[in-house]
């Protein structure tokens, strides 16, 4: 069975268009995608802003109803078996999200495992470890408005791993990174594939995909255009880089 499941997903949104009028104008975000994610496999989904990879992602992290189709996680359905599934998943943002600058390190992980209900017994190992793989043991106990972007991206990968998940959901991780702090970040994410951790990753980095991803999803206009591994994406389409490869899909350059 495959760890993520995604069968003709689709997603409609309605917006008004006018105050007086009262029109609605309904934008198909998704248009029946399909694909699946095997254990340990870290894919890609690659596209345009407003190419649906947000939404997806919504739906799969149970923050978003799907209008149609089906999705699941771990065999649990992402609209129907949230509580289920959330504490076995968790989902990274890129930038600077998701942590308290007033906190230390330590304290933003105990409050995350806290909401997790991360046995006592285990927490305080736990953290450690955490901290440890993310190369911020010596910063513990520094307040995070003290840290660089690049270590506040890592402290959000340990925050992540709090509830021990399955499935690692990873938007734009490195996104503003500088090329040494976008190179730990790619290490960190690789040693967890390693791991057994199921990851699914958008970027907007195509070296990133091409170094990191097992297979990659080519997503545009709400429709999947093209899917398979970077280097039979690359010889498909006749380029030696996943750039140029994924430009010539999505612009015909």
């Amino acid at each position: 069975m495959s760890i993520i499941e995604v069968i003709d997903l689709k997603r409609d949104y309605h917006t008004d268009l006018g105050i007086l009028k009262r029109e609605k104008k309904t934008v198909n975000a998704l248009n029946g995608i399909s694909f699946s994610v095997e254990k340990g496999e870290i894919f890609g989904l690659l596209g345009p802003n407003g190419a649906g990879k947000t939404s997806t992602i919504k739906i799969l992290t149970t923050l978003l109803a799907p209008t149609a189709g089906q999705a699941t996680v771990l065999g649990y359905k992402c609209f129907g078996e949230e509580k289920k599934l959330r504490k076995k998943i968790n989902f990274i943002f890129g930038g600077e999200r998701s942590l308290y600058w007033r906190l230390s390190a330590w304290d933003n992980l105990s409050y995350f495992c806290d909401l997790y209900s991360v046995d006592e017994k285990i927490k305080k190992k736990r953290i450690e470890k955490l901290l440890e793989l993310v190369g911020l043991s010596d910063k513990a106990h520094y307040k995070v408005e003290t840290f660089s972007k690049g270590m506040k991206q890592r402290l959000q990968i340990a925050r992540g791993m709090v509830n021990d998940p399955e499935v690692l959901f990873l938007d734009e991780p490195t996104i503003g990174l500088d090329p040494s702090g976008a190179k730990t970040l790619r290490d960190i994410i690789r040693l967890l594939s390693r791991e057994g951790k199921t990851i699914l990753l958008t970027t907007h980095y195509m070296h990133e995909a091409d170094e990191l991803c097992n297979r990659i999803a080519v997503i545009d206009k709400g429709r999947i255009i093209a899917l398979d591994e970077p280097c039979k994406l690359k010889a498909f389409m006749n380029e030696t880089t996943l750039e140029d490869a994924y430009l010539k899909m999505i612009v015909g350059e």
